[in-house]
């Protein structure tokens, strides 16, 4: 009996260093079965809450950018046009800025024309001698009135050249932009927050006026009235809240405002050589 009783402390002596010993993996202890079967919430139902993309918001994702990065290589190393000299000596080559200040103001709520007039003298760009758009110049031009939700900048685009001694050029859409170059003209926006204020305060009271006046003694035609007047009250302050967020911007852009025109493709005109215009 000693001997086998000795045996028995050995083999437990033998095994508690292995127990603890660092080079084994160390089991862990099971879990309980009331934590295996803890209820995973469902988040299904938080997906139907996910906000669309409002209307005019871009997304990145949507816009061509996944085929700008995958877009394959160049297709050789050598420039498929060739190299043009100007067509005449009396030329505004694409890269000029043309200084202007607006003479009419915008305001995006709806669509119109806007008219700028050319504040500083254009010479032909290879010698720049030859005075070709002469201050006075009046610059006939268009403004989109789709403002997307958060746009702060009008986009402007030119369409006509008018010089001061009648001859006009009509021109492919040359686009504005302030002083420093920036696409667009930036000078105030009204972003509507009061109608959306109004039509969140008055969606809030219809939902306490339809919640208030409840009872656990009401009957059950009461009880069906005052649930049916709850919901109209939610559809109606849901509505009044879409209302307000479908508002766009509306921006303004007052007359002397400065504007820049990039010149994008070349134009070609005549040495001017009558009195420039005073607006």
């Amino acid at each position: 009996m000693q001997a086998v009783q000795a045996g028995r402390v050995d083999a437990s002596v033998g095994t508690a260093p292995t127990a603890v010993s660092g080079v084994f993996f160390q089991v862990a202890p099971r879990i309980s079965p009331v934590a295996e079967k803890a209820p995973v919430p469902d988040i299904l139902p938080l997906a139907s809450l996910t906000p669309e993309t409002p209307p005019g918001v871009f997304d990145a994702a949507r816009t061509g950018k996944p085929e700008f990065v995958d877009r394959k290589g160049f297709g050789g190393i050598y420039n498929s046009h060739a190299l043009e000299t100007p067509a005449s000596p009396y030329q505004v080559m694409a890269g000029t800025v043309i200084s202007a200040s607006l003479v009419t103001g915008l305001k995006s709520d709806l669509p119109g024309f806007v008219i700028a007039q050319v504040t500083q003298p254009v010479y032909d760009t290879v010698s720049g001698k030859h005075l070709l758009i002469p201050p006075g110049t009046r610059l006939l031009g268009q403004y989109d009135d789709q403002v997307a939700f958060g746009q702060s900048r009008a986009l402007v685009v030119w369409k006509r050249l008018i010089l001061p001694d009648g001859s006009s050029l009509e021109i492919d859409n040359l686009p504005a932009t302030d002083t420093q170059g920036y696409a667009g003209l930036a000078d105030s926006v009204d972003y509507h927050t009061w109608s959306l204020l109004k039509g969140v305060g008055l969606s809030t009271l219809l939902g306490l006026t339809a919640h208030s006046g409840q009872g656990e003694s009401d009957s059950d035609l009461v009880r069906a009235f005052r649930d049916a007047t709850r919901d109209a009250a939610n559809q109606a302050g849901q509505r009044m809240v879409e209302k307000a967020l479908n508002i766009r911007p509306s921006i303004t852009v007052r007359p002397g405002w400065p504007v820049r025109v990039i010149v994008h493709k070349d134009l070609i005109l005549k040495p001017y050589t009558g009195v420039a215009g005073h607006g």
